[in-house]
């Protein structure tokens, strides 16, 4: 124990500047405190948890993570009511020792609102950068913890999970011929801004003192200073992780209550009640529309003890061949007995209203521009829905696209006909008409970019993830070090010679040096380490920057 204190005390510094520092030494440490953080817990030795957490949240490897983390995501340009961002290496490397316990007062978040989707407003919560820093310091330390204490089918805002597994765990809960029929869809109303500040005092593991300075550190709005009474603030990094805490327990309380009981020899009962939650919407499934009703009272009664209440403008019973909406999703069950999970209504036509927007504001852009702000959106609508049952409405979304574009194109040619309009603008690729084209001049040669077309898109299987896993556990590394390749796999087209190329480069980019993760897009590019040439994996946005790069010292060479 006290090799490790001194290993990982903060004076125990081996670097002397930002640029010096070795994260995989930083994170492999790290790692190791938070794996014993979680056999303590197991072990119910929670004196040895309070200790290890105050190991880690005094490391220096823990401390320059936690500034590295908030430095590099993208809110990094945000700044708090201080108006302060660390954007040079000498300020993140001093913030590192300024992460002190001793002496530390948070200062009041910085408030704005941001629009929802049904027209309402929702506050945010903007702390300082130090601020940041000390809530990710802290999280760093709390996060094992809310892992091995987790409901197993909670989904949001959790390391390894998402809202694809939260799907997923609806269909092998809903799909059966014996499955439950009726759901209650569960919405908490303003879930982080009314969670208890004494209920989360008393029952989150963690400093008390750094807690609830956060908690009581207030906002300002317009320049006033408002007190904050209730709720953690939406904004702040530990924020999802009190929530996710706050409503653990929900799963352990309906399954000692609702669980199979042997009514006789032959005989045994299923109450069929589930949940599956994800962040502050859930659903909870049960065989009659009477046992759910039995069943609301205890929720809201778990919730009150919190500080918390159901939406009753969307909470309601549903019988699964109505269908209901759940995360973008539309889930049924048809008449012929098939669950079927689609895209929703709601989800096209948000996305419709976006592409939209995008072509109205673009009305004197070039084709090219307009293709190169359309594509991303499009991609990342349809990776969202590329796993469920999609096709249909990717191909009615590709019809409405294309009107929307006919119009955009036939009002820059008010005089022309259709046919020429047609011709100006679209082509044949292969054997498919109507492809949206724009032809262009690259290093003096022609090109040309063409709009995505959704239907196009492979619909793939998405294989969830374990509910009992822990992604701090080190049982499960090598569980979810497959899927993690599995996962790459799929985003590289299964394309086994660049998962090849991924694993030789530790999953690193070499021009810039950050991870290439799961959900980033990629390419490859020529890089002469060796006499002979030889292809790395690298992020798209740091292939076309080096490609750039390599013009502009080809130009400065010629004209030389």
């Amino acid at each position: 124990m006290n090799d490790i204190k001194t290993s990982c005390a903060s004076t125990d510094q081996q670097w002397n500047t930002w640029l010096d520092i070795d994260w995989d030494k930083c994170q492999i440490a790290v790692d190791k405190l938070q794996a014993r953080i979680v056999k303590a817990q197991k072990e119910g030795r929670y004196g040895r948890v309070k200790a290890l957490q105050w190991t880690l949240t005094h490391s220096f490897y823990a401390k320059a993570l936690a500034v590295k983390r908030v430095t590099s995501n993208k809110g990094s340009r945000t700044a708090g009511v201080d108006r302060a961002t660390w954007s040079t290496p000498n300020a993140k490397f001093q913030a590192i020792s300024d992460l002190k316990r001793r002496g530390y007062t948070p200062q009041p978040l910085r408030r704005i609102h941001i629009k929802k989707s049904n027209g309402k407003l929702r506050p945010l919560g903007i702390p300082t950068m130090k601020d940041r820093a000390m809530q990710a310091l802290y999280l760093l330390a709390l996060e094992p913890v809310a892992e091995t204490t987790a409901d197993s089918n909670s989904y949001g805002f959790r390391k390894g999970r998402s809202t694809a597994d939260a799907r997923e765990q609806c269909f092998c809960v809903l799909a059966k011929r014996t499955s439950p029929e009726w759901i209650m869809e569960g919405d908490i109303k303003g879930c982080f801004d009314h969670i208890s500040h004494d209920w989360l005092i008393n029952n989150i593991p963690m400093d008390k003192l750094m807690l609830k300075k956060w908690l009581k550190c207030g906002f300002v709005f317009n320049k006033e200073l408002f007190p904050t009474n209730e709720g953690t603030p939406q904004g702040g990094i530990i924020s999802p992780t009190l929530a996710n805490m706050t409503l653990d327990g929900l799963q352990v309380m309906l399954a000692k209550k609702y669980h199979k009981k042997f009514v006789n020899r032959t005989t045994t009962y299923y109450p069929k009640v589930h949940l599956v939650r994800y962040a502050d919407d859930f659903i909870i499934t049960g065989r009659t529309k009477e046992a759910l009703e039995e069943i609301k009272p205890l929720v809201v009664e778990f919730l009150q003890e919190r500080g918390l209440t159901l939406s009753e403008e969307k909470t309601k019973m549903t019988h699964i061949s109505e269908g209901f909406d759940f995360l973008g999703y539309n889930i049924r069950k048809y008449d012929n007995g098939k669950l079927l999970i689609k895209p929703s209504k709601e989800g096209l036509k948000k996305f419709m209203k976006k592409i939209r927007g995008i072509i109205d504001s673009n009305k004197g852009s070039k084709q090219e521009s307009l293709i190169r702000l359309m594509n991303p959106v499009i991609v990342g609508w349809v990776n969202y829905y590329k796993n469920c049952v999609a096709s249909d409405t990717f191909r009615k979304a590709d019809y409405l696209i294309y009107e929307k574009l006919q119009q955009w194109a036939r009002r820059r040619h008010p005089k022309k006909g259709r046919t020429w309009v047609s011709d100006r603008y679209f082509t044949r690729i292969k054997n498919r008409n109507w492809c949206f084209v724009a032809n262009f001049k690259k290093k003096g040669k022609d090109d040309r970019i063409v709009l995505k077309r959704l239907y196009d898109t492979k619909i793939t299987r998405y294989v969830k993830v374990k509910a009992e896993s822990n992604p701090f556990d080190p049982e499960w590394d090598t569980y979810f070090k497959k899927r993690k390749e599995y996962k790459m796999l799929k985003n590289l087209n299964d394309t086994k010679p660049l998962l090849y190329l991924w694993k030789k480069q530790k999953g690193i980019c070499p021009l810039c040096g950050e991870p290439i993760d799961i959900d980033d897009s990629w390419g490859t590019t020529e890089k002469k380490t060796t006499p002979e040439k030889q292809n790395y994996l690298v992020h798209d946005s740091c292939r076309r920057k080096n490609d750039q790069l390599k013009r502009c010292n080809n130009e400065l060479v010629s004209s030389k």
